[in-house]
């Protein structure tokens, strides 16, 4: 039975814990990490430099090339002409080709790092009946963790209760829109990801609500930690250009040793001195093999890469740019790859008034629309060195963040305008609605969907407003 299927009774006995209502004891808490270890992602141990560049040399024309310039060097030793000219050609093509190959694969090490770094710092969690504050990495299957608005969740885990509890899981669904969560959801045994409405995931975060969950995966056993355990497993397969030149070096090795057996006997029938018939021989083998061709292929897909990187995109293995060229059609998920799943306001239409476009000069009224909807809105928007910081539905950030780029300070307006009430969103309502004490008079503010907030609305161009709602909806 999954942790989704099952009780909060089972649960509770499967890891441990005791009561809901006390948490895991410290002795009990220890033991759990003891048995299933640190919520830690642990990442593949990056190689170092010279086991990558050898690494490079594996291919058969690779390790052809490296027999061509010690033949090569030990033909002109031998010859004593003293000419190494094309030993060093080789070698240096040899080099050059693995130089870019480990400095293609290092670029996309930071993968499974960036997925460590998504993990929460420090949890919320209920020990002893005290709620206390722990880093992430000892919490435990077992532990009752208390999450709210702005939280990033530690650890996969079992929804026990729930105010209103919605989580942006994108990383792991792809989808843009919060998720409504229910503990007391019935879910199905082979439930997809994304419908495990019951269960929240490690490295998603909450947008709105509060909730308490009992974890029940931590570390690489968590959904995200699946993720970074394909991202550091080797499972990379030859690229048909690949086949294709090993298949060759393969031909052309056989074919040099052939060249080299066939004169050599030759020249031996013909009472050529052994010595001598050996060097022209193994020096005709060398020169079947073609030595710039790997040469002209690694520059080809190096330039491929850079061509790339322009445009974003980086290219963990070189040869890969070749399949993707034989690409046709790319099915890729749209949010947080080709989207950075944040919303932005582009145009504001004030009831009566001309429709405005979002800058940081807006018209009087139509900032006004905006002092409202960010009046009416849990989301909440910092600037830090790396640019905005946004926690929250990002339906609602993107109305503060609007605020923000006009001078307007969601602190600073919730100071003025003090909150005394509020009906939070909910799915079933589809409204927001939050009131405030405005120089000593109550302003209501409600907001939400436009097809349940129009019929609600007692005065106002209501036809005009559903033209521009429609327009606005097919832009």
């Amino acid at each position: 039975m999954s942790d989704y299927t099952a009780t909060i009774e089972q649960l509770v006995d499967k890891y441990q814990t005791g009561s809901i209502e006390v948490g895991l004891g410290q002795q009990q808490a220890d033991l759990n990490l003891e048995k299933w270890g640190e919520n830690k992602l642990k990442g593949k141990k990056h190689k170092g430099f010279l086991v990558k560049f050898l690494a490079q040399l594996k291919d058969y024309m690779v390790i052809i090339l490296i027999l061509a310039a010690i033949v090569s060097f030990v033909i002109a030793l031998i010859e004593g002409e003293g000419e190494f000219i094309d030993s060093i050609i080789i070698i240096a093509i040899v080099i050059l080709n693995g130089v870019l190959g480990v400095q293609q694969e290092s670029r996309a090490e930071k993968a499974l790092d960036a997925l460590q770094d998504m993990s929460a710092p420090t949890a919320k969690v209920l020990r002893d009946g005290i709620v206390i504050e722990i880093p992430s990495a000892e919490v435990v299957p077992g532990d009752i963790v208390a999450l709210e608005a702005g939280d990033f969740i530690p650890a996969d885990g079992r929804i026990i209760e729930s105010a209103s509890l919605q989580c942006e899981e994108s990383a792991l669904t792809g989808e843009s829109v919060p998720v409504d969560k229910d503990p007391k959801a019935d879910i199905i045994e082979d439930a997809p990801l994304g419908d495990r409405i019951n269960m929240v995931f490690s490295g998603c975060s909450v947008t709105y609500g509060r909730g308490r969950v009992l974890v029940t995966a931590t570390g690489m056993n968590t959904e995200m930690g699946k993720i970074a355990g394909l991202l550091g497993s080797d499972m990379s397969e030859m690229t048909p250009l690949q086949h294709k030149l090993n298949q060759m070096g393969k031909y052309l090795g056989i074919l040099a040793l052939v060249i080299c057996a066939v004169i050599f006997g030759v020249g031996l029938l013909r009472g050529m001195a052994p010595m001598e018939i050996f060097m022209t021989s193994v020096s005709l083998a060398v020169a079947a093999i073609p030595e710039g061709l790997t040469m002209v292929v690694t520059v080809v897909l190096a330039l491929g890469v850079q061509r790339m990187v322009k445009k974003n995109a980086i290219i963990r293995r070189l040869p890969a740019v070749e399949t993707l060229g034989s690409a046709s059609v790319i099915c890729s998920d749209k949010t947080g790859t080709l989207t950075q799943n944040r919303m932005t306001i582009q145009y504001i239409w004030p009831a009566g008034k001309n429709i405005a476009e979002m800058s940081d000069n807006l018209p009087p009224v139509a900032l006004h629309v905006v002092r409202l909807g960010a009046l009416c809105n849990d989301g909440r928007v910092t600037e830090t060195s790396e640019g905005e910081k946004h926690i929250g539905d990002p339906t609602e950030t993107a109305i503060v963040a609007a605020a923000l780029k006009n001078g307007l300070h969601k602190d600073e307006m919730d100071a003025q305008y003090k909150r005394v009430a509020e009906l939070p969103f909910d799915s079933a309502r589809k409204l927001m609605t939050t009131v405030h004490d405005v120089n000593g008079k109550l302003l209501s503010v409600t907001k939400g969907g436009f097809d349940v907030l129009l019929p609600l609305c007692t005065s106002g161009d209501q036809s005009r407003a559903a033209e521009v709602n429609l327009a606005m909806g097919k832009n």
